[in-house]
């Protein structure tokens, strides 16, 4: 039995209170729920000349090699939004705060402005959504060195690292927050927090530590 068969037993069988009940201990408090099957691709909305996620290293596959990073947009009320960063190796989250609006000119500026922060060894290659935010993703990778690598159209279990991360987000920022309310210093605490927490798939260390091994390691 698959995860999707397990899903939609829960999401179909259940009626009135009962459906309530068993969505308050579901992560994401949806009540409706879509298989991916119907979800097919249309086509619309692709990046121009944009790198395919096929053709990523291999060491960014495997997190063999630390740098690699997976991002998308965490979206709030009032067209207000935040980018999530995670490094696939050490799982080390990075929240950057964004002007309101959806403009990619704007929005890749922030970006650039913190990724330029991290270690140089620490920047090898971002995996990022099919978003319109990339639209200007040639010039991002110019002014950051940052090779940007964009995932099929509504694939996002091909950045599942950073979709997890996202799941996780949502308890501290839910669905309706007004993400502009927050500011960098509160982002980077909430960040912090993640950071901060032992992961069994790190060996019970904390994404923190293990991203500041990789970088004493590569220095």
């Amino acid at each position: 039995m698959s995860h999707e068969t397990i899903y939609m037993s829960l999401f179909v069988q259940p009626r009135g209170a009962l459906r309530k009940e068993l969505a308050r201990y579901l992560r994401s408090r949806r009540l409706v729920r879509r298989p991916r099957a119907v979800r097919a691709a249309n086509g619309q909305g692709q990046l121009r000349n944009a790198i395919n996620i096929s053709a990523r290293p291999a060491e960014a596959a495997d997190r063999a090699v630390p740098g690699h990073w997976e991002g998308d947009l965490l979206l709030g009320c009032g067209n207000s939004a935040m980018a999530t960063l995670v490094e696939r190796s050490s799982r080390l989250t990075v929240l950057v705060r964004l002007p309101n609006g959806r403009s990619s000119e704007p929005e890749l500026a922030a970006l650039t402005e913190r990724i330029v922060t991290l270690p140089q060894q620490m920047v090898r290659s971002l995996t990022w959504d099919q978003g319109k935010e990339m639209a200007l993703h040639a010039q991002f990778t110019i002014d950051t060195g940052l090779q940007i690598y964009i995932c099929d159209p509504r694939s996002p279990w091909q950045r599942g690292t950073n979709e997890n991360t996202n799941g996780l987000l949502r308890q501290y920022f839910p669905k309706g927050t007004n993400l502009n309310a927050f500011s960098q210093g509160e982002l980077d605490a909430v960040a912090a927090e993640l950071n901060g927490r032992p992961r069994q798939t790190l060996g019970w260390r904390s994404p923190s530590e293990t991203f500041a091994e990789a970088i004493a390691m590569t220095a």
